[in-house]
């Protein structure tokens, strides 16, 4: 089993700030649950760092604490259904548990499940890093055994994943990315590597990232896409070709991924993401593109981030044309973290269209002919160099965020007016109490009944 650590940023720096520390420093980080078919991912949630007079012994080289140090966010994790991870510093020394911290380990371990209801216990260990927000090492204690917590990976304005002291060096990096190496380091080839990316849509714009992700490297790839390759679409699909029309779009790609990127993990799905068991597929992915222009699939990736905390960099293209003139062409790309205003705040979905995109054919079909309903299937002018360039601008986005090359707070959308030759950026705030504000407390809640926090009315 596979066990990580996600956390967003406001988070992580605290833990940055209290491992940097002279003195240990205890407290307990309460954590939603991803569970997937290979592992667990612990989604942070709230940190309670153990108040000064719960301290008997502080110092640059232990500590001894109270139980009032704890009580209270064990209290705070039963009451939102989190599991409460015990983590303390090593300011000086190397973040590994000792010989002692192995017994505090077994001594609260049946005190954190019972009072929160949990079934597992588990702990960190940080300490002060040259080259990074910090260092750790983590367990999970599951019945009568005890997994790793291999990596954490860190979301926000910034990506970063970060190996625990105690996972294994990886294979050297393969020489056919020094391009690469020599733009932005083998540390950054080797995250890229690490990955686990989804891309739903398998159009113009989501097979050009898709291609794109698989040259840079990323080592494993899930391809999302309901429909079947059309002759019109061999245009714009990379990977395609006249013998694919009437194949599955997602599977094409696949098998052309596989052909140029034999070391990248591909898989593919064929459905939307407004079906149940097709977004919960998701809940494993580190980052999520998403390329389609289903507004209802746009709402569900909108709350994917929030309660999975998955980035999700959301992007569209729109041409407008009249009588064979082309007038306008348009692009976005809107870049969701936690923290960040999701896709209904921004007023990016056209909440009519995502309403009918949810009716069954006949529902939908006695709306439009009463006036109620938008048209839709509308075929819409498509062209592969733009697709192509909004790709190019996404994954951009990306590497932006894994390397830090751009200005500071990067922007979260970009607006691309090609037809102008200009491109403009914007940063917004969440809606006051809106899933997405963190100030809703649902960010990193995770698995929870009902699935995203809302009902499901496609099977």
């Amino acid at each position: 089993m596979k066990i990580s650590l996600t956390l967003p940023e406001a988070l992580a720096q605290d833990l940055a700030e209290q491992a940097a520390l002279p003195v240990e420093t205890a407290g307990v980080l309460l954590a939603g649950l991803a569970r997937h078919n290979d592992g667990l991912r612990l989604l942070g949630r709230e940190l309670h760092w153990v108040p000064e007079d719960q301290y008997a012994i502080r110092k640059g080289d232990r500590l001894s604490i109270r139980s009032g140090g704890y009580t209270r966010a064990l209290r705070r994790a039963e009451e939102i259904g989190a599991v409460a991870v015990w983590l303390h510093t090593h300011p000086g020394g190397w973040p590994t548990n000792s010989v002692w911290d192995d017994q505090v380990d077994a001594e609260l371990a049946p005190v954190f499940a019972v009072r929160t209801s949990q079934s597992f216990f588990a702990s960190l260990v940080l300490s002060p890093s040259e080259v990074g927000p910090f260092d750790f090492s983590g367990r999970v204690y599951l019945d009568d055994d005890v997994q790793p917590i291999f990596r954490a990976w860190l979301v926000g304005t910034r990506f970063r994943l970060l190996t625990a002291v105690d996972t294994p060096a990886a294979d050297q990096t393969p020489a056919l990315f020094d391009r690469q190496v020599r733009a932005f380091g083998g540390d950054v080839q080797d995250v890229l590597r690490g990955l686990r990316v989804a891309v739903v849509g398998a159009g113009g714009t989501g097979s050009a990232v898709a291609e794109q992700l698989a040259r840079l490297g990323v080592g494993d790839l899930l391809l999302v896409d309901p429909d079947v390759m059309e002759d019109t679409n061999l245009t714009r699909v990379y990977g395609s070709s006249p013998t694919a029309i009437g194949q599955p779009k997602a599977e094409v790609l696949a098998k052309h991924i596989a052909a140029i990127a034999p070391n990248v993990t591909v898989r593919s799905i064929i459905g939307r993401t407004t079906e149940h068991e097709v977004a919960a597929a998701l809940t494993d992915r580190d980052l999520v593109f998403g390329c389609s222009d289903d507004n209802a699939g746009r709402l569900i990736l909108s709350r994917l981030t929030s309660y999975y905390l998955i980035p999700v960099i959301d992007c569209g293209v729109l041409l407008s044309s009249r009588k064979g003139t082309l007038l306008g062409i348009d692009g976005r790309i809107t870049v969701l973290a936690p923290g960040y205003p999701c896709l209904v705040c921004r007023n990016r979905i056209d909440m009519a269209r995502a309403a009918a995109e949810q009716l069954n054919p006949q529902e939908r079909q006695q709306r439009q002919d009463e006036g109620y309903a938008p048209e839709l299937g509308q075929v819409e002018p498509a062209v592969v160099a733009y697709t192509t360039l909004v790709a190019s601008l996404a994954v951009g986005e990306m590497l932006e965020r894994l390397t830090g090359y751009g200005p500071v707070p990067a922007p979260s959308e970009l607006i691309v007016r090609a037809h102008e030759r200009e491109i403009s950026t914007n940063n917004r705030q969440p809606r006051l109490d809106h899933f997405c504000d963190p100030a809703a407390k649902q960010l990193g809640s995770g698995d929870q009944n009902p699935f995203l926090g809302t009902t499901w009315r496609f099977a």
